[in-house]
């Protein structure tokens, strides 16, 4: 048996298991993870490029909306396509630096999702609650503020146990039991003690922190604004208020319903196939379906995305017809001649 004479710093690689019931599988799974990928991409894409060229859309609501979108796509670029090169070519070694480093940056952008729709239920609460006060209170400087100190704090938070997991000690050529280096999974794959055990309870304390702690906000702001939607007399009043958060709400479910599962499927004995799904499920559910909803159910972006994609179809056709004219001339010239 290896002896543990290696710590994060010194350990040459990681090995990435992957999922260890699908090793047979490898080309559906680099097919089915393109795709999601690629339609990340687009979809987050052109909510981005919407709203920057929409200017009906320059609000508060939609600058946090468009700090979600570009923190998708990082956060599945963070893991996705290291995954693609394992499933299409067997890449599963991966350097103990570039481990850590992907582990900082998926659990901190991860942290940021939280904190962003923190800010983003504050935005509808200072919108249905003090409407008066909405366009006072949520300046341009105060929304670049609140995005700034929600990146900022939230790429603060894993840095404790990123630094505390590379000061581990683990064998020569210790093996992930998952798709990507996550703090979990690391840890496990490091050898046995009180330190690690240790580490294992830190990692669980600090996303319980992070995840429910921000969840209680939102449940304040949106306990506010149900309160305030119940006093207006009009049931058209009512509905067409809450239209305007209903969007946020369902991305928050959407979020805390991939963390339980994460959560629930690594304290309950399940194959490590369960486990890894669980976790690729919080690392591409939301990323996948946030633009999705707010296309399907805002009005405002879903008209801005129309008029997008009808100003790249007749820029397309005014172009073809340009060089066709060209075509045109030429052909005519040596009738001239």
């Amino acid at each position: 048996m290896e002896s543990c004479n290696f710590t994060g710093g010194s350990v040459p690689s990681f090995w990435l298991v992957g999922f260890p019931s699908l090793q047979d599988h490898q080309f559906p799974l680099f097919f089915v993870f393109l795709a999601f990928y690629l339609l990340i991409l687009s979809s987050n894409a052109t909510i981005i490029v919407a709203v920057a060229t929409d200017p009906k859309l320059h609000k508060p609501m939609y600058f946090f909306l468009t700090n979600l979108s570009i923190l998708d796509i990082l956060l599945t670029t963070i893991t996705i396509p290291r995954m693609l090169a394992m499933f299409l070519i067997n890449a599963k070694s991966v350097s103990s630096k570039g481990c850590f480093l992907q582990m900082y940056f998926f659990h901190g952008l991860a942290v940021t999702e939280t904190f962003l729709l923190v800010v983003m239920s504050y935005d509808r609460y200072e919108a249905i609650c003090h409407p008066l006060h909405y366009a006072v209170r949520m300046t341009k400087q105060k929304n670049l503020q609140l995005a700034a100190g929600a990146w900022l704090c939230a790429l603060l938070v894993p840095i404790q146990p990123v630094v505390q997991s590379f000061q581990l000690t683990f064998r020569q050529a210790p093996r992930v039991n998952h798709c990507f280096c996550d703090h979990l999974a690391v840890v496990q794959a490091a050898c046995q003690n009180a330190y690690t055990t240790f580490q294992s309870f830190l990692g669980f304390t600090i996303s319980m922190t992070v995840a429910f702690g921000p969840l209680l906000l939102v449940v304040i702001s949106y306990t506010c604004i149900m309160v305030s939607v119940l006093q207006i007399r009009s049931k058209e009043g009512r509905r067409k208020t809450f239209s305007t958060c209903f969007s946020h709400l369902v991305v928050v479910i959407t979020y805390y319903f991939s963390i339980a599962l994460a959560f629930l499927s690594y304290r309950v004995q399940m194959p490590s196939d369960i486990h890894i799904l669980s976790d690729m499920t919080f690392a591409i559910l939301t990323p996948l379906v946030n633009p999705l909803i707010y296309t399907l159910r805002n009005r405002d972006i879903k008209r801005a995305v129309r008029q997008l994609a009808s100003s790249k179809v007749f820029s397309m056709q005014k172009e073809r017809l340009r060089l066709e004219q060209v075509g045109l001339q030429g052909d005519l010239k040596p009738c001239f001649n």
